[in-house]
């Protein structure tokens, strides 16, 4: 399906349409729709960053030899780690 074939639609930017109307006029871009387009790509790029980040997390997660922790165990932690804080920083 070309771009053609696709139908137009509306975009209502709010108080990013001066924003989008600068990268117009300082002749980078044809056209709002060229900047909402490179937008878009920036989008999925980051996305596809993000996605890949998460999978490298939870592969090294998966790999940790380490034990598990009970839930018990991590709540007693973080109830730890709090009350440190509040003590240091009262």
């Amino acid at each position: 399906m070309t771009d053609r074939a696709i139908k137009p639609i509306t975009v209502t930017l709010g108080e990013m349409t001066k924003r989008a109307q600068a990268h117009v006029a300082s002749g980078r871009y044809g056209s709002i729709s060229e900047v909402v387009r490179a937008g878009l790509r920036a989008l999925d790029r980051e996305e596809a960053a993000l996605d890949a980040l998460i999978k490298a997390r939870v592969e090294q997660a998966l790999a940790d030899p380490r034990p598990l922790l009970s839930g018990e165990d991590v709540s007693a932690s973080i109830a730890a780690h709090h009350a440190n804080r509040r003590a240091r920083d009262a």
